[in-house]
């Protein structure tokens, strides 16, 4: 069973104090003081609630990983793997896990999470009254890759599979998670990714005030809004409710 899942925003060491200031910015959030052994870690604190999004300084382009918090981490490592996880490290606290199209991701330990509860529903209020919320990570996977992580992600969750509005989307909804996830058949073979997805009460208003804050617009759609944070790493806005997803 997972406790709670993260979303763990890796971005590279030169610009990663930008980047935390402006998805704290973003998510209405604070720095927590930088843990690690290089000081590489930091979590973005919620003014209530629980937190939800954490961030690592890397040496490379950086992206996007899931911790995924549970009660026994072998039991889910074994479990991940009978379903076609690969292991790429184990530590003491954790293991790292690879899924069968290369998304990374982390199984770690529950402890004092079993109480939590629904996971609020927090949001972010703009200087100009428009709401958002980092609720979803999208998993742009290849042609080839599609049915088989698809299949991955939902047995390991056992969250309710229900397809999206366009043919190339589906969605994976959990009880009580601060995160779902969209999973994004791509045009092209390509490697997996990840990007995150805020759900917006204005899409333009939104991206107009990340622009400000060091974002950079790449793509208008009707319903999105393609831009890349200080890191250069790619998320979008969305046009969901930011109440209720």
């Amino acid at each position: 069973m997972i406790r709670w899942t993260w979303a763990f925003l890796d971005r590279p060491v030169d610009s990663f104090a930008d980047c935390a200031r402006f998805w704290a910015t973003v998510t209405d959030s604070t720095v927590s003081a930088p843990r690690g052994e290089h000081d590489e870690f930091v979590t973005l604190l919620p003014a209530t609630g629980p937190a939800w999004i954490k961030m690592q300084a890397v040496g490379d382009d950086g992206g996007i990983h899931l911790d995924l918090d549970v009660d026994d981490i072998p039991a889910a490592v074994a479990t991940a793997t009978g379903l076609g996880a690969r292991v790429t490290a184990e530590l003491p606290d954790y293991t790292v896990l690879e899924s069968p199209a290369g998304q990374t991701f982390c199984l770690t330990p529950a402890a004092g999470r079993s109480d939590l509860g629904p996971a609020p529903v927090t949001v972010s209020t703009a200087p100009d009254g428009t709401v958002t919320r980092l609720d979803q990570i999208c998993l742009d996977l290849s042609p080839t890759d599609i049915d088989a992580d698809t299949a991955f992600w939902q047995e390991l969750t056992d969250w309710t599979h229900r397809p999206g509005r366009r043919p190339e989307f589906s969605r994976l909804r959990g009880p009580d998670q601060p995160l779902h996830f969209l999973l994004q058949r791509l045009d092209d073979p390509g490697p997996t990714g990840a990007h995150a997805d805020l759900a917006s009460s204005n899409i333009t208003a939104t991206a107009a005030w990340h622009e400000s804050l060091g974002a950079t617009r790449i793509t208008d759609t009707e319903h999105w809004i393609v831009l890349r944070d200080p890191g250069n790493a790619l998320y979008c806005v969305t046009s969901r409710d930011p109440y209720t997803g």
